[in-house]
């Protein structure tokens, strides 16, 4: 039996989509971002965000194993979606076999490990914000961003690109649909619903923030575009 606070969040994906578009816009108009998504990919600047990416899956995924008994995340616990694993075969083509003494966090990448772990300790409800804000963003854009690099780092097989292949899931879309049902049926208060939602939008600042610090080659992603520019008008002519 419920107390009258505990709600049935059949709403929460709705909710959190809503409640996170403003962030999900800023994150998407940093430079890294637009340059990427434009096609031009700087490796050393992509492979420092892999290394990044790798602190932050350790960190979910560690605490999401720890609390995955708990409530409000048993029914979104899906070791199918884990990618640690696949970003250390990228981490290894990256870097070679030395990968691990070579990567090292960033600063707000351990910022965002740190509030990870953090929570996880002490408010293991807030995961549901950093496994949506992370894996239903790679489920829904996964293949695009994996074709874009591929052909702006000239990559001939999927080396490097292990991260955005989802091997355990069959179909992605049905896969994202069942995620959304399972957000919908974990009970929770609408106080904790709330609290939810605007932990997702500190893991899109934190994601945002992630993507800032790569802004430091912004001027050889410059020359790239207009080397990119010239090329393209030149096989026009």
């Amino acid at each position: 039996m419920f107390t009258k606070d505990i709600i049935m969040a059949t709403n929460l994906a709705e909710k959190l989509r809503q409640g996170t578009t403003k962030s999900h816009s800023m994150a998407e108009n940093v430079s890294f971002v637009k340059s990427f998504l434009g096609g031009v990919v700087d490796k050393k600047s992509y492979r420092t965000l892999v290394a990044n990416l790798y602190f932050v899956y350790s960190a979910i995924e560690e605490e999401m194993q720890k609390n995955h008994l708990h409530p409000s995340i048993s029914l979104i616990y899906f070791p199918e979606l884990n990618r640690k694993q696949s970003l250390e075969k990228d981490l290894y083509y990256y870097y070679g076999e030395d990968w691990k003494i070579l990567v090292k966090p960033s600063v707000v990448t351990q910022t965002y490990v740190d509030r990870i772990h953090e929570i996880g300790s002490h408010q293991p409800e807030l995961l549901i914000s950093h496994a949506y804000t992370r894996y239903m963003g790679d489920l829904s854009g996964g293949q695009i961003l994996k074709n874009i690099a591929k052909n702006a780092m000239q990559l001939s097989s999927d080396d490097g690109t292990e991260f955005y292949i989802f091997r355990e899931i069959a179909n992605e879309k049905d896969f994202k649909k069942m995620y959304r049902n399972s957000l919908d049926s974990i009970s929770i208060t609408d106080s904790q619903i709330s609290l939810v939602i605007s932990e997702a939008n500190v893991a899109f600042n934190l994601n945002m923030k992630m993507f800032q610090e790569l802004n430091s080659n912004i001027v050889k992603i410059m020359l790239m575009l207009l080397s990119n520019a010239i090329n393209s008008f030149r096989s026009k002519i």
